[in-house]
């Protein structure tokens, strides 16, 4: 059909949703990878904000019961501790299965595995 001259015509095509690749790190839905209990689990992105897609495209994930993921005040969500351990692990991940810290962090902006940061500039 024609859609010149409609008030509100269809655009032209509507973007693909993207799938979710499997996480890197040994999670399985339904076992929480902090506690590691089986519990209905909730999909946590461990490098969050602007880094939130590349977190999902390169399988940077974690499933998390809700407890462990938002309720407590020990959550990824509050806890920066809990928080930075995960995206140590998810760095980690990164550098032995998909590239090297030079690409993780041109993609990511920061490295984030901080006792060997400070093992190398104490090399200097």
């Amino acid at each position: 059909m024609d859609q010149e001259g409609l008030l509100f015509p269809k655009g032209e095509k509507k973007k693909k949703r993207m799938k979710h690749p499997k996480s890197i790190l040994n999670t399985q839905k339904g076992i929480c990878f902090i506690m590691g209990t089986p519990a209905k689990t909730e999909r946590h992105h461990i490098f969050g904000g602007p880094n939130r897609k590349h977190s999902e495209r390169y399988g940077l994930t974690v499933e998390l019961c809700p407890y462990c993921h938002r309720e407590s005040r020990h959550s990824a969500h509050q806890d920066g501790m809990i928080n930075h351990v995960l995206q140590e692990m998810g760095q980690r991940a990164f550098e032995e299965k998909i590239g090297s810290r030079e690409e993780f962090v041109k993609i990511f902006g920061k490295n984030y595995l901080e006792e060997e940061k400070c093992s190398k500039n104490s090399e200097k």
